[in-house]
């Protein structure tokens, strides 16, 4: 790992000479790209640095430990090395960690779907909830969600939303929301305050750019009409809403929301880019689901991922078996504590089965 650090160092070095380079400065493409990469090796390279100082530290307790002869000295050295080790190992840990594969995915946009599933009416409340949670988290951290289509029940649940969340490293911190959540409460429907369960799936795509997913014009059907609305408003009074049909995987996606044609259109394409590309993704997934067994999973859609359960006033991920007990400030976007949690779980998966 160590040579390998060192050769990362040198390109990190080199690229920092290039970037100040003004011949490099006057090739602007050239020099974004460079600024991009010396950008991305600055975590690594500044945990490196840190590796080096505590590694060096160490050997020079030791050296001072070997000549030492004073007891109360020698105590203090034995526990600064002790101190030192501990900290060595998690530097490395943190190397380890930094070295992993980055998911290309990471820093797009996102696609998100939500769909009321089993339990009828509670169901599409619960979907609606889910939103609702959604939408607190990007407040809270300046991601910014657009609807692009929305199915709602007659008692204010919804049956589908589609929509994009826009921000930096948004699908990083959104990726593992995908698969099926259950809430076990008493529903809003209940006159006879018994608790029910009921599920809504979500699903989390990585928005595609044009160069990540081809689209043949022959493959597609583009049909134009007239959006039922959310009512009020909302209503479309012309034939603005677009429906794309891809025949290869079946795939249609519509999109409502804005009164242009031409914003609905490039909508529509956005989300059909992430569903084909997601739909030869999950092709994989399955091919390859072996591969995956120690894996936290963000693909399978089918797969009961939470608990919401109301009268305890617990949040449990059953992926890594945490619990979180303060469920009405975790409905209210405070996601960070299982984002995080499911994020170091996902990356020491990845290390134990590079150390396999």
């Amino acid at each position: 790992m160590i040579e390998k650090l060192k050769s990362i160092k040198a390109r990190f070095d080199k690229l920092t000479e290039e970037i100040a380079d003004p011949e490099i400065i006057a090739d602007t493409k050239t020099w974004q790209a460079k600024v991009k990469e010396h950008s991305n090796l600055v975590p690594l390279m500044d945990e490196f640095v840190k590796y080096l100082k505590i590694e060096k530290d160490l050997a020079d307790a030791g050296e001072m430990l070997q000549t030492e002869t004073d007891p109360e000295m020698r105590n203090m050295l034995k526990d600064e090395s002790l101190s030192l080790k501990t900290k060595l190992d998690e530097s490395e840990n943190n190397l380890k960690i930094l070295l992993l594969p980055k998911d290309e995915n990471d820093t797009k946009n996102v696609i998100l779907e939500i769909r009321g599933g089993a339990g009828g009416e509670e169901s599409a409340l619960f979907a609606g909830s889910l939103l609702r949670m959604y939408q607190m988290y990007c407040d809270a951290h300046k991601f910014k969600m657009e609807i692009n289509s929305i199915e709602e029940t007659g008692l204010g649940g919804i049956k589908e939303v589609q929509a994009i969340i826009k921000g930096k490293n948004a699908y990083a911190r959104f990726k593992f929301e995908s698969g099926v959540h259950r809430v076990q409460r008493v529903p809003e429907t209940e006159s006879q305050g018994r608790v029910h369960t009921s599920t809504a799936t979500v699903a989390i795509l990585p928005e595609m750019e044009d160069a990540d997913v081809e689209i043949n014009e022959k493959d597609i059907r583009i049909d134009i009409f007239r959006s039922s609305g959310a009512g009020g408003q909302k209503v479309n009074k012309t034939d603005s809403a677009i429906r794309i049909t891809h025949f290869p995987t079946g795939i249609v996606v519509s999109c409502q929301d804005e009164r242009s044609q031409t914003q609905n259109k490039e909508k529509a394409f956005n989300i059909l880019r992430a569903k084909i590309y997601d739909y030869y993704q999950q092709q994989k997934v399955a091919e390859y689901s072996q591969n995956r067994k120690n894996q936290v999973g963000t693909g399978d859609r089918s797969e009961r991922i939470r608990t919401y359960n109301f009268p305890q006033g617990r949040v449990t991920d059953h992926r890594i078996g945490l619990s979180i007990y303060n469920i009405d400030a975790f409905m209210n976007g405070d996601l960070d504590e299982m984002i995080d949690a499911l994020t170091v779980a996902d990356q020491q998966a990845k290390l134990a089965q590079q150390d396999e």
